[in-house]
């Protein structure tokens, strides 16, 4: 689309060179700005900057950079265009993103456009990093009975942290304990078409303590997520091929938001020896976690990342920008986790949805960029647009540590001083001015889990035990699960592998310790490993029905957990390392025993889930397990030994050690000068250069994949993966104006907070499901089904899997499920099969909602899925604000009805139809009428917030108006 901007800034004479490297280039933008800019939070500068440097008067106009720097006055009244730099991709939302560019390519063909133009304009990295399973977890060695060998309850040799680094010594030559699994590689080795050895750091057999070159779990795993995503990997392999401007990282590098961290983000881009600050935006709402490195970014739908990539600017309100004020010094128990849980708390109270927030104070200096990065990971937690550390003297010297070329770093330092984007604590200068100012003193920050069903209601972990037995008396809602009196200590019985164990509300089933996103953190992992040595050493074991995981978030991960000595205790406990990918925290765990779900079933049994990932919404770790917590990494492994969630560390012990002697959390808790001395000697930089060095080899599988290099993508009409969309089927050189809704019946009636979960397709597929069905009638087993993740490729899944979640509760059944009813026929139907009866009838449908519809993760199947189904418009009370941009986006019209007005104070029982009048023009947030079959007639809001998101639901979404472009 960049073919379309005329040539040149207006700003071009702000153009200077850099002080001491006059070969650099770069706006200063300080100087345009005088005594406003200085005032201005750091944030909206890099906004300034950009509508400075892509100013062309089509996308982005002067008025909208000086709107900009009068940022003071005209927060929330003006609408802003911003340029990023890049665009990052998961391949959950990724794939449905390139199968739509595909389409794209093939409608501009058909409508007699040249399809070679259509690629990425915005530099775009897809990261493959959603489609691990968990198919395999604990090895032969956790299940052995005596996997020592030698004296049952003798601990483990300790290990230090020098010792345990991988060693030139002869391969393990295997023993009755690990059967032969950490030997030289032979039975851990692969054997199917995709064979290859894994290229990773060494990890250690716990019982000789020498180096086993390839993990039985990864390589089984990383084999089966080869074998059974083949299709969406030549995909994927395809469109590094034929597109411009587009890398793709291929499985087993890393998790998106690691591999963004560690090897994508510049802080400073330098293209062609012009500066300007590096900035993106994601298909994956925890993009704000480079906002730790002061990089703007955040995320969006992939309907808008769509348009970023044909060189669209993200239009947004111009936010207000709150301050949070960091003050104190954090305590010596409290962890990354802690932090975030409490600041969460804090700016969700302050009611910072919509907006920009912006960290300072004595505070930030104490965190690590480690730490910035957890917190400004949880952002889409407390609803912020994004959250913002500035540069700083802390940034610069975690760049140094991780590798940055030293003359890159003096550039990047004297660029961003130039036009003043770095943060000194130690200059004199007043800080920015904000919209308003949140005060957090680390000081008082303790210990929290958070759930068990929001991740926003935090508990204390010393009010766990007396938190849960409330929520089981409290009625069943967010928190209540109204259990009677008399069963809350109820007590199932249950046979497991020979043994029998005792089942009760609040047991733990599943424990995970997830690196990704919020538990990045270096410090959080490596407590959590030392607590695993701690526990193992005191004669501590987790019980084998607990379904436990380790995940890292990339191979760093798992260099310095075995660099420190602790992966073999993990391992011990049954935390053995399942693959690099997200697994646990969006559903795709193994399924529990069939004994254990039998006896929560049997029993009403409230079970839990405590994981230290972002997402416990209820049932989607599993549909057994009701409750789930958020914890850090440590806290994890604590819960999972106890192997309850009622228990109170500080009076009761956490099991029973050697020679009978009680265990108590406090005795295993690694101290802060431990977790110190640990992580200088295992997180180095040879870290970093590690994973570039992956980055650059790719992998064997990889490397050795196939895939077509035609122009056009050769769809293959047999194929469950990969579909060809119908987005584009009525594309035409000019639009159609905005046709009424005329007695439009409502697909579904719901109440508030409906989440993206419980729209968007996730997680494994059901076999009573809508799409079970198609997938069956293609000669699929369930064993083949695989995950709505990784299929997002293929509409027919999406759009049958659409509303399909368990826990959706539709006023018209009364009850969860995903179920609906069809009005002219009077049948309760799956939602897809109503809205399939609907279509051939030719009649519109409608959805009726409450508060904060679409809350949650940002997911484009959230919209792209009801658009499918038919629907023409959502009536709500109110929307999360990346959910309605994405509505528009797709095509669907956002309206809203008027204050203290919703179905019940209108008399609207859903059963009528519903009229729908749209006039010739539209104009930002107009009134319109509704009229209903029983003669009804009330005004709503249509929620157009500016004159652009109008122009996308004209041309019926983005997609079809970049589409356009190229005819």
């Amino acid at each position: 689309l960049y073919l379309f901007r005329p040539p040149g800034s207006p700003y071009q004479p702000a153009i200077e060179a850099l002080e001491n490297h006059p070969e650099k280039k770069f706006y200063n933008v300080s100087k345009l700005g005088g005594a406003k800019y200085d005032t201005l939070p750091y944030s909206i500068r890099v906004l300034f900057e950009s509508s400075v440097r892509n100013c062309d008067g089509f996308l982005v106009k002067e008025t909208d950079a000086m709107n900009i720097l009068d940022w003071k006055t005209k927060q929330n009244h003006v609408e802003v265009p911003f340029c990023p730099a890049r665009v990052v991709l998961q391949d959950f939302t990724g794939i449905p993103a390139m199968v739509d560019f595909a389409a794209m390519r093939e409608a501009v063909r058909n409508a007699g456009g040249d399809p070679v133009k259509v690629n990425p304009a915005c530099p775009t990295d897809l990261t493959v990093d959603h489609s691990l399973q968990i198919d395999f977890s604990k090895c032969a060695i956790q299940n052995a009975p005596n996997p020592g060998g030698g004296e049952p309850q003798k601990p483990l040799a300790k290990l230090s942290p020098l010792k345990a680094q991988p060693r030139k010594l002869p391969p393990c030559r295997g023993h009755s304990g690990c059967r032969g699994s950490c030997s030289a590689g032979e039975s851990g080795r692969s054997s199917g078409p995709f064979s290859a050895q894994i290229e990773n750091t060494p990890i250690l057999c716990p019982f000789h303590l020498q180096p086993v070159p390839e993990p039985e779990t990864v390589l089984k795993n990383q084999e089966m997520e080869f074998g059974r995503n083949r299709e969406r990997l030549q995909f994927f392999k395809w469109s590094s091929k034929v597109f411009e401007n587009i890398s793709i990282i291929p499985p087993e590098t890393g998790m998106a938001h690691q591999v963004n961290l560690e090897y994508l983000s510049r802080v400073v881009f330098d293209v062609k020896d012009f500066l300007h600050p590096d900035s993106v935006v994601g298909t994956d709402s925890h993009t704000t976690m480079v906002n730790g490195l002061g990089i703007l970014g955040w995320g969006v739908g992939g309907i808008e990342t769509e348009a970023v990539m044909l060189g669209m600017p993200v239009t947004l309100t111009l936010p207000e920008v709150v301050g949070c004020e960091l003050t104190g010094t954090v305590s010596p128990f409290a962890t990354s986790i802690d932090i975030v849980l409490s600041i969460t708390k804090h700016l969700r109270q302050a009611d910072v949805a919509g907006k920009f927030v912006e960290f300072f104070g004595s505070g930030v200096s104490q965190l690590s960029v480690a730490d910035r990065t957890t917190i400004a990971n949880m952002c889409p937690e407390y609803g912020a647009i994004l959250s913002f550390f500035p540069v700083d003297n802390v940034t610069l010297k975690h760049l140094k540590h991780t590798g940055f070329d030293k003359a890159k770093l003096e550039v990047m330092e004297a660029y961003l001083k130039a036009v003043k984007l770095f943060r000194n604590d130690e200059s004199s200068s007043r800080e920015p001015e904000y919209s308003q100012v949140v005060q957090v003193s680390l000081s008082s920050i303790i210990p929290y889990v958070s759930g068990p069903k929001r991740s926003q209601d935090r508990v204390a972990v010393n009010n766990m035990k007396s938190d849960f037995q409330a929520c089981l008396n409290e009625k069943s809602g967010v928190k209540g699960f109204q259990i009677a009196a008399e069963k809350q200590n109820d007590i199932v019985p249950v046979q497991y592998e020979g043994n029998e164990y005792k089942l009760s509300h609040g047991c733990v089933v599943i424990a995970a310790v997830i690196s990704c996103t919020n538990n990045c953190n270096p410090s959080v992992m490596l407590a959590a490993g030392l607590l695993a040595k701690k526990a193992v050493e005191a004669g501590l074991m987790v019980k084998p029905y607990i379904r436990t995981s380790l995940s890292p978030g990339s191979g760093m991960v798992t260099h310095y957990l075995s660099s420190s000595g602790v992966l073999p205790y993990f391992s011990k406990l049954g935390f053995e390392v399942v693959g690099y990918g997200c697994s646990t925290c969006v559903g795709n765990t193994a399924p529990l025993p069939e004994a254990i779900r039998n006896a929560i079933k049997q029993g009403d049994i409230i079970a839990c889930g405590v994981l230290s990932g972002t997402k416990n919404f209820e049932g989607r770790l599993c549909d057994c397990v009701r409750a789930n917590y958020l914890a850090s990494p440590p806290l994890v492994v604590a819960y999972a030994i106890a192997g309850t969630v009622r228990i109170d560390f500080d009076t009761e012990p956490l099991g029973t050690g050697f020679n009978g002697k009680s265990i108590y959390l406090r005795d295993i808790w690694p101290t802060r000068q431990e977790l110190h001395t640990v992580e200088e000697e295992c997180v180095i930089s040879s870290m970093f250069k590690e994973l570039k060095e992956k980055m650059e080899k790719g992998n064997k599988r990889w490397n050795l994949l196939e895939a077509p290099e035609s122009t056009l993508f050769p769809w293959d009409l047999k194929s469950t993966y990969i579909r060809c969309p119908s987005f584009f089927d009525k594309l035409a050189k000019e639009p159609v104006s905005p046709q009424p809704v005329e007695n439009a019946h409502v697909l579904l009636y719901l109440g508030d907070s409906v989440t993206t979960d419980h729209i968007s397709p996730a997680g494994s597929i059901a076999r009573s499901s809508a799409a079970a069905k198609y997938l069956t009638s293609k000669g699929l087993t369930p064993r083949e089904f695989n995950s709505y993740g990784a299929r997002r490729g293929n509409d027919a899944v999406m759009t049958r899997g659409t509303f399909a979640n368990i826990k959706l509760l539709n006023k018209f059944i009364g009850k969860p499920a995903p179920k609906t009813i069809h009005f002219p026929s009077g049948q309760t139907l799956d939602v897809f099969e109503a809205a399939e009866l609907y279509q051939k009838e030719g009649i519109p449908v409608i959805i009726l909602a409450g508060k904060k519809y679409g809350l949650g993760s940002s997911r484009d199947w959230a919209a792209k899925g009801p658009f499918l189904l038919g629907v023409k418009a959502v009536l709500a009370e109110s929307y999360e604000k990346v959910h309605r941009s994405q509505l528009i986006g797709i095509g669907i019209a956002p309206l809203q009805f008027r204050p203290g007005e919703n179905p019940s104070t209108l008399g609207l029982t859903g059963r009528e139809q519903f009229s729908i009048l749209f006039p010739p023009e539209l104009s930002p947030r107009m009134t319109l009428d509704i009229k209903t079959s029983t003669g009804k007639v009330f005004c709503v809001i249509a929620l157009f917030e500016n004159n652009m998101e109008i122009t996308l639901y004209k041309n019926g979404g983005s997609l079809n108006f970049v589409a356009r472009r190229f005819l």
